[in-house]
């Protein structure tokens, strides 16, 4: 035999020595190997990160700025108002099943809504429908001072109102954000005293822009938003994400009586212009002529002889008003209102609220498949019936 042979044959003989050697001690002693294992396995190594500053920790995405600029400036709102006792209350039968609670000859009813600091002399922008019927308002300022104010006057048509305090400590106005400047899908976050919670603050985007006909107010243009409005939100202020005044918030589409994402606010533009008017006048002053209108459907449109929907039929005209005086009828429809074309009665209204009272303005009609030309003489819209 050959010296390779013999070399090849005893390095077989040890590899299988060797594993029948393993074998025996897989099976009667295992913790040998465990052993052996922990002695020649290498030592974990754990990592310690220094602890991050204070200053670096915060990377999250954060409004709290924009809510700190605005916060100071909102206030809660409580009204009380008085009202006679039920009618039946000193009835036996009735005070055996209702008790008690109607036995005094007046009782007070409560309520509570938020506003917005506009000025620091004390003015406050909130929603009529927060004041409406109070003969006692009560402000709860954002470091807890409470004082009484007084209604400057109000516009049920937008459902705004100014408020005024008695006696003004310092304040911190809101600023209000250009006009316009919003946009679809900007965030937003809603301020206001939810179910009187206490001062909250919610976010969510523009959903959309000049919402109308939604049957809230007489005039519409509301923004709406997905940030959670409930009530006591009413009368507070939607800002943007610098903190600034976009809108005060008014409604929301519920079923259940809280919010389902959709909400409603009088856009700020709009409620400058009101808020302006009712501090230097006391109240909104908005052209009429004195008409009742419904928008035109293509169906009217074909019977009237009109190639276009666009417009506003005249269902009835006031006697002595002044689209009776110059010469408008029922069944006319309205083209355009001092060169500006309407689209329809929603538009056609807040195209005449605009103009001033006395002044005289063309109208563009189309009668009988002929077009028109009056000149109206404005009048002063009358005040609604609360």
């Amino acid at each position: 035999m050959s010296w390779t042979s013999r070399l090849w044959l005893i390095f077989a003989q040890t590899v299988t020595v060797a594993l029948a050697a393993l074998f025996v001690v897989q099976t009667l002693k295992p913790e040998w190997l465990e052993a052996f294992r922990q002695k020649t396995a290498s030592p974990t190594i754990v990592a310690i990160s220094p602890t991050t500053p204070a200053s670096e920790q915060r990377s999250v995405a954060s409004y709290a700025p924009a809510a700190e600029a605005a916060l100071p400036s909102v206030v809660h709102i409580f009204t009380s108002q008085q009202v006679k006792r039920h009618p039946f209350a000193d009835d036996p039968l009735f005070r055996h099943f209702f008790g008690d609670r109607f036995g005094s000859e007046l009782e007070r009813r409560s309520g509570l809504g938020s506003g917005v600091i506009v000025s620091q002399d004390g003015y406050i922008l909130t929603n009529y429908h927060v004041i409406e019927a109070a003969d006692e308002i009560e402000i709860a300022l954002h470091d807890g001072q409470k004082t009484k104010a007084k209604l400057v006057g109000a516009d049920p048509e937008t459902d705004l109102a100014v408020l005024k305090l008695v006696q003004a400590p310092p304040l911190q106005p809101i600023t209000f954000a250009p006009p316009n400047s919003l946009r679809v899908g900007d965030v937003v976050l809603a301020i206001g005293n939810p179910f009187g919670v206490g001062l909250t603050v919610t976010a969510g985007i523009v959903s959309g822009l000049g919402r109308s006909h939604l049957g809230i107010n007489t005039f519409e243009d509301f923004i709406q938003t997905d940030a959670a409005i409930n009530p006591g939100n009413s009368g507070g202020p939607l800002v943007d994400s610098n903190g600034h005044l976009v809108g005060i918030n008014t409604a929301i589409y519920s079923q259940s009586g809280g919010s389902m994402g959709i909400g409603f606010a009088i856009p700020v533009s709009l409620a400058k212009s009101v808020m302006e008017q009712i501090i230097r006048t006391g109240a909104v002053t908005r052209g009429w002529i004195g008409v009742e209108v419904q928008d035109l459907t293509p169906e009217l449109a074909a019977s009237f002889g009109v190639k276009s929907a666009q417009g506003a039929l005249i269902a009835g005209v006031m006697r002595g008003g002044p689209a009776e005086s110059a010469g408008m009828r029922p069944g006319d429809i309205l083209l355009a209102v001092a060169g500006q074309p309407v689209r329809d009665a929603q538009d056609m209204l807040e195209k005449i609220a605009a103009l001033a009272p006395g002044t005289q303005q063309r109208f563009e009609i189309s009668r009988e498949g002929k077009t028109l030309v009056l000149t109206v003489t404005i009048g002063k819209r009358p005040s609604p019936r609360r």
